[in-house]
C-alpha cells in the first residue's frame, strides 16, 4: 500500500506529460503489440525481432510482427473492422506506413492520436512544420504517425573506373556524353526509375514548390518542360541508346557489379557498403548525391484508432526513437538504415552511440548526404510515369 501511495504521489508531483507517460507504461505492461510491417527484408525482420526482446525486457511489452506483402493489407483490415462496428479491440496495433496509405487512414478517421508529441523521445526529432519528420509525401503528419527510419536517394559508382561524377542532375547530360553507354536508370514503372525522374524534376523545374500540390495539367506542362529537354539530350547516350532499361535498382546494381554500367542508384545510403560486404559490388564502389541534396522520405509507424494495445504501441514507437535504438538500427552490421533523429538535439550519450558505429569507406556520413528534398505530391509521380511512357516507349 505504501509503495502505491508513493507512486501516486510521484505522479502528482511529475509534470502532466511525465505523469501521462507513466500511466502509458503501466497500461502497456503485459501487452503484445501486433506490428504490421512489410516482411520482404530479412534484416528488417531481424531488427523487429530484436526490438521485441528489448521492449519485453525493459517494459514488459512484446512485439509480434505480422509480415505483409503490401501495407494495404493492414489498412483494408482496419477499414473492414470499422465497417463491422469494431471500434475497440482491433487486430492491428502498429503499422509501418507511408504516403497514400497514411493519407487514406487519416482522411477516414482510422488513426489513433495525435500521439507523437507525447512520446518522451520526440525531443530528439525536428518536428518543424516543413521538416521531413512532419510531412509524409506532402501530407502533414500532425502527430498521427511517428518516424522510425530514413530512406534517401543516392547514386553509387565504381571509383576504380570513374574519376568524376556529376555535381547535379543537369550534369548527367555531359557525363553520359563523355561516358557513352555507361549510364542508365531503372524503368520508370519501377519506383527507383520514377525517383530518378523526380530527382531531376525537382532540380530542373522553374518553381519546385508547385510539386508539393496535387498536379494540374497546366502546372505539369510548365514544370516538366525543362525535364523533357534534359532527358532528350541524355537518352541517346544511355546504355543501349536508351532503348531498354533495367527492371529495378537491384538489377542495375548487378549491372554495375558485372561492369556493364558505371553507376547504380538506391534509396538506401548504406546499401553500397552492405553490398561490398556481401561481395555483390566491387570494393571500389562509392556513394554520391547531388550537391543540392536528394529526395528523402521517412518511414513512419501509425496506430489504428481501434488498436487493442494502443499503450503498448506507443511504447514501441517511443523505443524506436531511443538514440541507442536508432544507432543500433544504423549499424551497417545490423540494418544500416539511417536515423531519423536530429543530430543537433542528441545528448552526449546519444552522440557517443553514433560515433561508435562501425565505419566503411563506402558508407557515407549523414553530413555527406546533403539536404533532404521532399517527395513531390504522389499525383506527380503517376503523371510523370505516364508521360515518360507516352514519349519514350512504343
Amino acid at each position: 500500500m505504501k509503495l502505491s501511495l508513493i507512486a501516486a504521489l510521484g505522479l502528482m508531483l511529475a509534470t502532466p506529460a511525465l505523469a501521462d507517460w507513466a500511466q502509458t507504461l503501466e497500461a502497456a505492461k503485459g501487452q503484445t503489440v501486433y506490428f504490421n510491417a512489410w516482411g520482404g527484408d530479412a534484416r528488417t525482420n531481424a531488427f523487429i525481432a530484436w526490438v521485441s526482446t528489448q521492449t519485453e525486457a525493459q517494459y514488459g511489452v512484446k512485439v509480434e510482427q505480422v509480415k505483409l506483402t503490401d501495407t494495404a493489407e493492414a489498412v483494408t483490415r482496419v477499414i473492414s473492422e470499422k465497417a463491422a462496428g469494431q471500434d475497440t479491440g482491433g487486430s492491428v496495433d502498429l503499422i509501418w506506413i507511408n504516403g497514400p496509405n497514411f493519407l487514406a487512414m487519416k482522411e477516414q478517421g482510422l488513426l489513433h492520436g495525435p500521439f507523437v508529441a507525447d512520446l518522451p523521445n520526440a525531443k530528439y526529432l525536428d518536428l518543424d512544420a516543413a521538416s521531413a519528420a512532419s510531412v509524409d509525401f506532402t501530407v502533414p503528419v500532425e502527430g498521427m504517425e511517428s518516424p522510425w527510419r530514413l530512406a534517401k536517394f543516392v547514386f553509387s559508382y565504381d571509383s576504380a573506373k570513374v574519376a568524376d561524377v556529376p555535381a547535379d542532375m543537369a550534369g548527367f547530360v555531359a557525363w553520359a556524353a563523355a561516358h557513352k553507354g555507361r549510364m542508365t536508370h531503372p524503368d520508370p514503372s519501377n519506383f527507383m526509375g520514377a525517383t530518378f525522374l523526380k530527382q531531376a524534376l525537382i532540380e530542373l523545374a522553374p518553381d519546385a514548390s508547385v510539386l508539393q500540390q496535387p498536379v494540374t495539367e497546366e502546372a505539369f506542362a510548365a514544370a516538366t518542360a525543362p525535364l523533357w529537354t534534359w532527358y532528350d539530350a541524355l537518352r541517346p547516350n544511355l546504355w543501349q541508346g536508351g532503348a531498354t532499361f533495367p527492371a529495378s535498382g537491384e538489377v542495375q546494381s548487378q549491372m554495375l557489379n558485372d561492369g556493364e554500367v558505371d553507376m547504380a542508384m538506391s534509396f538506401d545510403p548504406a546499401s553500397t557498403a552492405a553490398a561490398i560486404a556481401e561481395g555483390t559490388l566491387p570494393e571500389t564502389a562509392r556513394v554520391f548525391v547531388p550537391k543540392a541534396g536528394s529526395i528523402g522520405n521517412i518511414s513512419f509507424v501509425a496506430i489504428p484508432y481501434n488498436a487493442a494495445h494502443a499503450a503498448g504501441a506507443e511504447v514501441v514507437a517511443n523505443f524506436l526513437l531511443e538514440p541507442a535504438t536508432q544507432a543500433h538500427m544504423q549499424n551497417i552490421e545490423v540494418l544500416g538504415s539511417f536515423a531519423v533523429l536530429d543530430p543537433a538535439r542528441l545528448d552526449e550519450a546519444g552522440k557517443a552511440a553514433f560515433a561508435a558505429l562501425p565505419k566503411a569507406e563506402a558508407l557515407p556520413a549523414l553530413d555527406d548526404l546533403g539536404p533532404v528534398l521532399l517527395e513531390p505530391h504522389a499525383s506527380w509521380m503517376t503523371r510523370l510515369v505516364e508521360e515518360w511512357a507516352k514519349r519514350y516507349t512504343k
